[in-house]
């Protein structure tokens, strides 16, 4: 998918907001810089484009659910969806590992994803010798770059009290995992 096409499912997710739209802009708008930060990492990961968006989109849902960020899974399972990744996978994301709703790659993302948003992360050579014979040496750095910006989404979004916003009200969203 091209970055039109990831932009345009942002576009057709942000508007189906219910409440609390303004949750995360209300605490940002009090330091421009660090709102004009967050905007453009996010354009930049978006823009980025060396990793299929569904595939992102699935590590960066896992890692919501591993912080327990309601607002990241209630998004991130609308994004998800409008991606691609269906309410099965949403569903068995927490065992991901024994379920046949993941191909292989699916299961090394969402293992990557697992080992990053631990903690301690730890990212083994094993797991880094996987990534690396599934993906270029870019893809497995934007990987890790949204992984790493989900885990700082989460636990920013948390700090500040911003709340799920309503976007899988009439969906299934992914659930926190321990």
């Amino acid at each position: 998918m091209s970055v039109l096409g990831q932009m345009d499912s942002f576009r057709r997710v942000f508007p189906t907001a219910r409440r609390n739209r303004a949750d995360l802009f209300r605490w940002l708008r009090r330091r421009p810089q660090l709102l004009a930060a967050v905007g453009f990492h996010e354009v930049a990961l978006a823009a980025s484009a060396q990793v299929d968006p569904r595939l992102k989109a699935l590590a960066e849902i896992k890692a919501a659910a591993l912080t327990n960020c309601e607002y990241c899974l209630d998004i991130g399972s609308a994004f998800s969806r409008a991606l691609g990744v269906s309410d099965a996978q949403l569903r068995a994301l927490p065992a991901f590992r024994e379920s046949s709703a993941f191909d292989d790659t699916e299961k090394l993302v969402l293992e990557f994803a697992d080992a990053m948003t631990r903690t301690p992360a730890h990212i083994g050579d094993d797991l880094r010798r996987s990534l690396l014979a599934a993906f270029s040496e870019f893809q497995v750095t934007e990987l890790a770059a949204a992984i790493a910006w989900e885990n700082h989404r989460g636990r920013l979004n948390q700090a500040l009290g911003v709340r799920p916003s309503g976007f899988s009200d009439s969906d299934f969203c992914a659930v926190p995992e321990q």
